[in-house]
């Protein structure tokens, strides 16, 4: 007998879990349909060597939405977040070091140029004035581009209105290096400004994480400025730690949700969505269980939905061939150690834990080095020198590993999401983790004889357990073609499917990838709206 229910939500990842929190909060019955045997997506916390515990995916805190922390009480079902102590930590090439935070920035990059010390101030504010105008765009429904009657066009035209009004709040300079931000590369970008390698390094980085792609694409600017959106407790701009990892986010989201009445079920992967009469109409699990609901909203990739769960034939072909062309892919492995000690850096000694071990630290001394990486991975499929940021989270949480022990995330850039002549992830996925180590081992001598276990996943993995297309972690390139109104088409930027009744909530919506819960509530308000107006019914 089938299940029904006002809304169906399809994944249990956190946009998904906010999704359903903000339509419980209207009164709607909601049920949740997540795949794997717990909820909260890539951003989850696993035991992965016995007595280490660590956030298996996504692993640091920012970009996580103020409003939804809020709207969604997480501190009050048990979300504590920490910030690190310091920024960031950059080993050099010549055997120095540069930290960023904490006060310390602009001694520490004056020691590689004076001149880039004294331009620091400037660039940070002109990245603040623009990234405080989009992150009002953050939480806003994209104008959608129709086409037909002026009757359907004339709404999203007063809405382009209300988004343009927003960015007049850049005067004309301003607007000049928001085009510059949008198009440009992240190198060409940061090599107008600074002349030291060490701090374009450390501010490229945010160009190519999670981007598969040199730092000198067009582009790739863009990817830099999604990551300074964020903020910790207030502070923004910062990064931090959840206590008890990713997974305890989600876990109070989950928390959330239930106690508004949303009814979730895991181990319930589905099998197919339901359309009936041109409408979306449910879903049936792998199990064979039928749920129906008057709303359908897939917080799944849309390649995912669209090209795995949908018939094609009840698609318009303009779409589907859209779909087809939505690229995905950033060029990550994903890696957690166990480790029996803290890495004891060549270029700033000692084990005994210190500010730098709670940074971010960046193995990728220069942009000339992380081309390289780029270049090598095209060709080879993974590069000979690989990006490997590694994050200690157990410096600021002893909760994830046994006393005087610690856990390390890698997250590697670059390597290829589909490997070169066909061959397969699952055959090179060892080979690469060495790499990886070797590459950290290289500046801490003493980091690949501390491991003690080690948790894989390739790109092919990261798709197979958390259905992150070709490893990508942002549910789609974060290109100027997939991004506001076209993410992840033109026409469906309102988190609306091309099918009645059927709605996206994930990161392939805008504002895109991230932790962030913005297009969980989005999401939410259009599904909300549209019950307010009766295009959809409430279930008997």
């Amino acid at each position: 007998m089938a299940q029904s229910s006002d809304v169906l939500i399809v994944g249990g990842g956190h946009n998904g879990l906010v999704c359903s929190a903000y339509l419980a909060a209207k009164g709607l019955k909601v049920t949740v349909l997540e795949r794997r045997h717990v909820v909260g997506g890539a951003a989850v916390t696993e035991e992965f060597h016995p007595g280490f515990r660590n956030s298996v995916a996504s692993y640091t805190v920012s970009l996580l939405n103020p409003k939804v922390i809020r709207d969604l009480e997480l501190h009050k079902h048990g979300l504590k977040v920490v910030e690190r102590e310091i920024s960031n930590f950059l080993p050099t090439e010549d055997g120095r070091y540069l930290c960023s935070g904490g006060g310390r920035t602009f001694d520490e990059v004056a020691k590689f140029s004076r001149r880039d010390a004294q331009k620091l101030d400037a660039y940070g504010e002109n990245l603040d004035v623009i990234a405080d105008v989009l992150r009002d765009l953050v939480l806003e429904t994209p104008p959608n581009v129709t086409s037909g009657s002026w009757g359907a066009a004339l709404p999203e035209i007063m809405h382009a209105g209300h988004v343009a009004a927003r960015l007049k709040k850049l005067d004309l300079s301003m607007r000049q290096e928001l085009l510059t931000l949008l198009s440009a590369s992240a190198g060409d970008y940061l090599d107008r400004w600074f002349e030291s390698d060490p701090i374009k390094a450390l501010y490229g980085f945010d160009g190519i994480v999670g981007n598969y792609a040199s730092p000198y694409s067009p582009g790739s600017a863009y990817v830099l400025l999604h990551h300074v959106f964020g903020e910790v407790n207030g502070k923004k701009g910062a990064w931090g730690h959840a206590i008890g990892g990713m997974g305890a986010i989600t876990q109070a989201m989950a928390k959330c949700a239930a106690s508004r009445g949303v009814d979730i079920h895991v181990s319930s992967g589905v099998k197919e969505i339901l359309v009936k009469e041109g409408r979306a109409i449910g879903a049936v699990t792998e199990s064979g269980e039928t749920f129906h609901a008057s709303a359908v909203v897939s917080n799944l990739n849309p390649k995912l939905l669209y090209e795995r769960l949908i018939d094609p034939a009840v698609l318009p072909a303009p779409f589907r061939d859209k779909i087809e062309r939505y690229r995905c892919g950033s060029g990550t492995f994903r890696m957690n150690v166990a480790l029996s000690e803290l890495p004891d850096f060549t270029c700033l000694p000692g084990k005994v834990r210190a500010p730098h071990h709670t940074a971010g630290i960046i193995i990728a001394p220069s942009l000339a080095y992380m081309e390289r990486a780029y270049f090598d991975a095209r060709s080879h499929g993974w590069s000979k020198q690989p990006i490997v940021e590694v994050l200690i989270p157990s410096t600021l949480d002893d909760s994830l590993a046994p006393q005087g022990q610690h856990v390390a995330s890698l997250f590697c850039q670059h390597v290829a999401p589909q490997l070169p002549n066909g061959e397969s992830w699952d055959t090179h996925r060892e080979t690469v983790a060495d790499l990886m180590i070797d590459t950290v081992n290289a500046h801490a001598p003493n980091f690949k004889a501390s491991v003690l276990g080690r948790q894989i996943n390739s790109p092919l993995d990261l798709e197979r357990t958390f259905g992150l297309i070709g490893g990508d972690i942002f549910h789609g390139a974060l290109s100027l073609d997939q991004m506001f109104s076209a993410r992840p088409t033109l026409g469906h930027g309102n988190y609306r499917g091309p099918l009645p009744g059927l709605y996206m909530c994930g990161s392939g919506t805008h504002p895109g990838g991230g932790v962030t819960g913005a297009p969980g509530h989005n999401a939410a308000r259009e599904v909300i709206a549209d019950f307010s107006k009766r295009r959809l019914q409430r279930a008997g």
